[in-house]
């Protein structure tokens, strides 16, 4: 019997988030995370599945010291890295260019390519290198899987990946809508198109993918034919500290008058802009109970935020032409009802209604908040990112029978 686990690893600069997942029944057997890795104040919070959570202070020096503590977490519920039931490690990698289309067995190539890719993704790409590596020396006899965020929308044609600049230029320097959050559209299509009763193939869903960052996608038939962020995860809607969409030559404006360097003006849009450079805060919560205590600041903050998201669910019903589904999904996305409420508000033309009743209603599971019989229906799926890299993973090495 071919072992059924795998281990899902997603690395930052300084945390590491995991997840045991036992893909016979896509169980959770365990999650957790490392934060301040590299500080005194390092911290780990494990927890079993049906069991208590724990924790661990103290410092953690680096991800390979993470790596070895969260074995021993595991090893502690008899879940050990030493198992002959882990079938692979998934690693979640942001940023994977034209090159990697699908999820890919991690070789030398393969590590080279991704660093070669660090100049498009120098925030991201260098730790989730550092997490394979560190797996890799751990458990060297095992399948380590890539799953990119990018691939799911390399499926976009070219007139939608494209920006219309010099294309010598654009070559040269791998300037090309790359897009992200690409498991999480994937899963949440696919997902919805279940919701309806539908095969993905023929259905055509747009994904609205609402966290601190926030991205939205065009699915046709279960691919990805247009997704708002770009070259980097910037463009296109209002986030929490990003300013989305915004005329380039606004840099050129803040070089030249307001004497910023590259790198200011890369923090500015970057960490204080969006909703926190509109009103403070980033937390979609905390600027509602603002708006509701009459805040103009948070209103006119959340009514940006609203403006953006609704011109690309106008945008995206014109590039699919037919729509059978709206989807909600991630932080923002799951839980803010007045944010979809008001998204989708005036766009009844469109067969798009919001339930009230419906949409008040808080869950957990996938859920339809339009009313029985709308023309297009509107959901609210919760995301599985780590679901979605464990399936992948798992079906690569499983499939291609390399695994230990």
């Amino acid at each position: 019997m071919s072992p059924s686990r795998v281990l899902v690893l997603n690395s930052g600069s300084s945390s590491l988030k995991y997840q045991l997942l036992d893909m016979g029944d896509s169980s959770r057997l365990a999650v957790g995370l490392v934060e301040r890795i590299g500080e005194q104040t390092s911290r780990l919070k494990h927890t079993p599945a049906g069991g208590e959570s724990r924790e661990r202070g103290g410092a953690i020096a680096d991800h390979d010291a993470a790596l070895k503590a969260v074995a021993e977490e595991l090893a502690k519920d008899g879940l050990g890295l030493d198992s002959p039931e882990l079938a692979a490690i998934g690693h979640r990698v942001v940023h994977g260019g034209k090159s990697f289309t699908e999820p890919t067995v991690v070789d030398d190539a393969v590590l080279a390519e991704i660093e070669r890719l660090i100049p498009v993704a120098p925030l991201h790409n260098p730790a989730n290198l550092t997490g394979i590596r560190t797996a890799q020396a751990l458990r060297p006899d095992l399948p380590q899987v890539a799953v990119f965020d990018t691939a799911f929308h390399t499926t976009m044609p070219e007139s939608a990946a494209r920006y219309a600049i010099d294309v010598k230029t654009a070559d040269e320097h791998r300037v090309r809508r790359y897009g992200f959050h690409g498991t999480s559209h994937a899963y949440v299509s696919r997902a919805t198109a279940g919701l309806l009763g539908k095969d993905p193939a023929e259905t055509n869903v747009i994904v609205l993918h609402l966290g601190n960052g926030a991205s939205a996608s065009a699915v046709r038939g279960g691919k990805c034919v247009d997704t708002s962020m770009g070259l980097t995860p910037l463009e296109g809607l209002v986030m929490g500290t990003r300013s989305g969409d915004m005329d380039p030559a606004v840099i050129f404006h803040l070089m030249r008058v307001g004497g910023m360097s590259a790198d200011e003006i890369d923090t500015l849009l970057n960490k204080k802009s969006g909703l926190i450079g509109l009103c403070g805060d980033n937390d979609m919560r905390e600027i509602r109970r603002r708006v509701d205590e009459g805040d103009e600041q948070a209103e006119l903050a959340f009514d940006i935020y609203i403006h953006r998201l609704k011109k690309y669910i106008g945008a995206y019903y014109a590039v699919l032409g037919r729509v059978d589904a709206v989807a909600f999904t991630a932080g923002v996305g799951e839980n803010a009802a007045p944010v979809r409420e008001a998204a989708l508000a005036g766009l009844e033309e469109l067969g798009l209604v919001v339930d009230g009743e419906r949409n008040a209603v808080r869950g957990d599971e996938a859920r339809l908040i339009s009313p029985e019989g709308s023309r297009v229906a509107v959901a609210v799926v919760p995301t599985d990112e780590e679901l979605e890299i464990a399936t992948q993973t798992y079906a690569l090495v499983i499939g291609s029978g390399n695994h230990t």
